[in-house]
Parts: C-alpha cells; sequence; structure tokens
C-alpha cells in the first residue's frame, strides 16, 4: 500500500495502447515505437561512417548519404513489390511497400515523416556543399523522384508501364 492506493490498482495508470489493425508483416514493423529515432540515428551514423572513412567534407559525405538513401529507399519502398512471407498468399504482389503501407491510407504520419526525411537530407546536402554543381544537380534528382514517387496521386501509378504488372 502505498499512499492509500494499492499495487494493483498501479497497473490503470499506464495508457493501454491497441495496435492498428495493420497485419502486413512486411510493413507492420514501421508501428514501432522509435522507429523513426532509429531510420533518423542510422542516417547520422552513416553520415559519420562515410565522412571517417572517405576522409571527405562533410557536405560531400552528407551528398554520398542522401544518394546511397535514394537508391536504397527507391528500390525497397517504391521498386520492389509484394512481401516476403507466405502467409498474405499473394495479396500484396502488386504493390510497393510504399503502397502497403497503413494499408494504402494517404497523408498518415508515417507517410509524411517518410517524406520529410529526403527532403531534410537534400536540404543539408545542398547547404553543405555550398549549392555548388554536380552535387545540387544529384541531390536535386534523387529528392525529385523520391517525393514525386511519395505523391498521394503517385499511388498504384505505373508511369509508362514501367514496374506495371505483366
Amino acid at each position: 500500500m502505498v499512499d492509500g492506493m494499492s499495487f494493483s490498482g498501479m497497473g490503470n495508470l499506464y495508457v493501454q495502447a491497441v495496435p492498428p489493425p495493420d497485419l502486413n508483416k512486411n510493413t507492420e514493423w514501421f508501428m514501432y515505437p522509435g522507429v523513426w529515432t532509429t531510420y533518423i540515428l542510422i542516417l547520422f551514423f552513416s553520415w559519420l561512417i562515410v565522412l571517417s572513412v572517405f576522409g571527405c567534407s562533410p557536405g560531400m559525405a552528407w551528398t554520398i548519404v542522401n544518394l546511397c538513401h535514394f537508391l536504397v529507399t527507391y528500390q525497397f519502398f517504391h521498386w520492389k513489390k509484394g512481401t516476403p512471407f507466405a502467409e498474405d498468399q499473394g495479396i500484396y504482389n502488386a504493390l510497393t511497400w510504399w503502397e502497403q503501407i497503413d494499408n494504402g491510407k494517404q497523408l498518415t504520419r508515417n507517410r509524411k515523416f517518410l517524406t520529410v526525411v529526403p527532403v531534410v537530407l537534400y536540404l543539408i546536402a545542398s547547404h553543405t556543399t555550398d549549392y555548388r554543381n554536380p552535387w545540387l544537380f544529384l541531390n536535386t534528382v534523387a529528392v525529385a523522384i523520391l517525393v514525386i514517387a511519395k505523391f498521394p496521386n503517385m499511388h498504384k501509378v505505373r508511369l509508362f508501364g514501367i514496374n506495371g504488372d505483366k
């Protein structure tokens, strides 16, 4: 008994979080607490590693991180379709990870976060390279492709049939 309250009543002080109804194993990991922080830390430590290993300027290191981020996220979020799990019985085979996240609902907090990250990376990389070419051009192309691919109007759209279903 603490201050007139029993320990059995302490359980009611905690928030009972109900997991979202996303049963897709391919995207449910992004709902876990701390994923956003981990994502940002991975980008920062990637910058430190590039800065240390290659011995380049901070701006060049941010540009390398930005371009690598572009290549990895475009491949895994916007190009590769389906899931690696057999339990879904192929219902996600025609969808990219981006189209699967949040059950396809647009403008969610997760989607906004994943749209802001490449923009912030672009701003950091462009500013730290003093907006010089060719780095500005490469950073601009990378951010443009990633942000346009995330537009709600681009949901399930395959430009010129590229990466379309057979």
